[in-house]
């Protein structure tokens, strides 16, 4: 397979020249103080697309005076206010869908189509917690000796340091932003290195919507360590939110130890995608793709595991890989792409790594199984069968478009497999049976489970992992509270 993409265009390059390139500190934007930039580039052709600025510990330190100047004030400010600009944001990035859209598809790759639907998952993020920042609850009760009154207050947590990824650039970015204003916290937020412009667009959004000067301010870094290290041991920070890889995760909670920092992590996953005997295979078949191929696969909610009942494994898989065999791959901005290049060659190399490692370990690779001719990081569409219990692809996250094919006899078993990992994140099963997705949902250890569906995310639900797939959960009524403290008050009876 060989792919030629476009080189960036005239349109495409007219907008990114009207995407902010600096840090936007107390309401402006700048430089970085040493003056550092450094570059962008298009995944599907390693071309770079713009020079961003370059923040260092000392913007990180501005930054952080500048979200606990402003803490008092925000948290001060009525809900409704708060409420209203998160609403106007809302409808902003709605307007803009296209631009942001192309934005995304630019810096990370993905198809426009797909790339609209993250606007506006995104954008929803903007809207619930609009709702959900007049409906901040607290409480009143008697004590058991009648003797006192008990109140329950629930105050912002403070400035809060908010870590997103690449891979959505932007709905991992409002899915952290929207709870912590909603609440009345202060934030400062560091883009992933690989996609700040769609950030640096919608940090230009939240401004124009009435966002105060310091409420908010966003810090791209090629040195995310250096950056975020100093900030972690900064006295003024009182949260950090974090969504990438559990080894990152596990740095930033040490750090977050020494201040005692309330912490949010959204980490890896290992997701099982369980196909028992008496599934719906059409329903399945297209639930896989959706939980694979999602994102280019590069997606933590991604199928990484596919166990199927013996009955059905061979037909499935077969099933399986003529639809993906059929995927077109090309340049996102491309018509009728439906899997663009991966984020960049570093990932590319490691998904062939876990390719290579199964089939040395016995695995046969039915469809694509390597990465085509072209000057952007793409892999083919890929379906793998007979893998060990001890390839590596087993026990770590793929982050690409492989679907490594399992198969199990009996429901116990599909439960032991889908269980031996390390992480729990999310979980999908596919049966006709009410009782067995009622043992299978119960039983499974992840903090989330798609029962004969392949996509779980939504804006109104909670979001998030146990083991080491995460802390805390976003979205939902529960995402707001990752931002707030309980305060007890007691009152003599009067």
């Amino acid at each position: 397979m060989t792919i030629d993409s476009a080189r960036v265009s005239e349109n495409e390059r007219t907008l990114l020249a009207r995407v902010p390139k600096g840090l936007f500190i107390a309401g402006e934007w700048r430089d970085a103080a040493g003056g550092a930039t450094f570059g962008v580039e298009d995944p599907a052709t390693g071309d770079l697309l713009a020079h961003v600025a370059d923040a260092s510990a000392a913007d990180g330190a501005t930054a952080l005076e500048a979200a606990r100047a402003a803490q008092p004030t925000w948290a001060a400010t009525p809900p409704r206010e708060r409420s209203d600009i998160l609403d106007r944001a809302y409808h902003a990035v709605v307007e803009r869908i296209e631009d942001f859209a192309l934005v995304i598809t630019l810096e990370m790759g993905k198809p426009l189509a797909e790339s609209r639907g993250e606007v506006r998952y995104a954008a929803d993020f903007l809207k619930w917690f609009s709702e959900q920042a007049v409906r901040i609850r607290g409480d009143y009760r008697v004590s058991p000796d009648g003797q006192s009154r008990l109140l329950t207050l629930r105050q912002p947590v403070g400035p809060s340091l908010l870590i997103s990824p690449w891979n959505f650039p932007l709905a991992m970015i409002t899915r952290k932003v929207a709870p912590a204003l909603a609440a009345g916290c202060t934030a400062v937020l560091k883009p992933a290195e690989d996609t700040p412009l769609t950030c640096q667009l919608l940090a230009e959004v939240l401004s124009d919507a009435g966002l105060p000067p310091g409420v908010l301010s966003v810090l791209p870094t090629s040195d995310p360590a250096g950056l975020v290290g100093p900030m972690l041991a900064d006295e003024r920070l009182r949260k950090v939110s974090f969504t990438g890889s559990t080894a990152v995760g596990q740095n930033l909670l040490i750090g977050a130890a020494q201040n005692v920092l309330r912490t949010s992590m959204e980490l890896g996953g290992n997701s099982a995608f369980l196909v028992f005997d008496d599934a719906d295979l059409d329903a399945a078949v297209e639930g896989a793709l959706l939980a694979k191929l999602r994102n280019g696969g590069e997606s933590c909610v991604a199928a990484n595991r596919i166990l199927v009942q013996s009955g059905v494994a061979d037909e499935f898989a077969e099933r399986l890989a003529d639809r993906i065999s059929q995927v077109k791959v090309g340049r996102g901005t491309e018509p009728g792409t439906q899997l663009g290049p991966m984020i960049n060659r570093e990932q590319r190399d490691r998904v062939q790594l876990l390719v290579d490692d199964a089939v040395r370990g016995g695995a046969t690779v039915v469809t694509g199984g390597s990465a085509p001719d072209s000057d952007g990081y793409f892999y083919e569409p890929t379906v793998i069968t007979g893998v060990s219990a001890s390839a590596r692809i087993t026990h770590e996250e793929v982050f690409g478009p492989v679907a490594p094919v399992y198969t199990f006899d009996h429901e116990n078993e599909a439960l032991r497999a889908a269980n031996d990992t390390r992480f729990g994140l999310v979980s999908y099963a596919y049966t006709r049976d009410i009782g067995r997705a009622l043992r299978v949902a119960e039983g499974l250890e992840a903090g989330m489970v798609g029962v004969n569906r392949g996509l779980v995310s939504n804006a109104a639900a909670p979001f998030g992992g146990v083991k080491q797939s995460g802390l805390g959960r976003e979205g939902g009524f529960e995402g707001i509270d990752e931002y707030l403290s309980v305060k007890y008050v007691a009152i003599d009876k009067p």
